[in-house]
């Protein structure tokens, strides 16, 4: 007979919480919402010209991108 889903799950957790996990909730924009996608859009944009602004910016990037050679297995 299988085991019931809320002793699986609880198993579960409990694997993983010996492995030295912890279990957290978080709070994310509801993606479903009208008017999700033209605020993305919007935020996108400002980033744009704040990046477009700072001449700096692209420097960071790319020390940014160079630093994480070798992070990949």
């Amino acid at each position: 007979m299988a085991t019931p889903v809320n002793q699986r799950v609880q198993k579960h957790r409990e694997a993983l919480r010996m492995a030295g996990l912890r279990p957290v909730q978080i709070w994310v924009p509801d993606t479903r919402r009208p008017g999700f996608q033209e605020e993305c859009r919007r935020q996108c944009r400002l980033v744009a010209q704040a990046d477009s602004a700072d001449a700096t910016i692209q420097q960071f990037m790319d020390a940014a991108l160079a630093d994480v050679d070798g992070w990949t297995v």
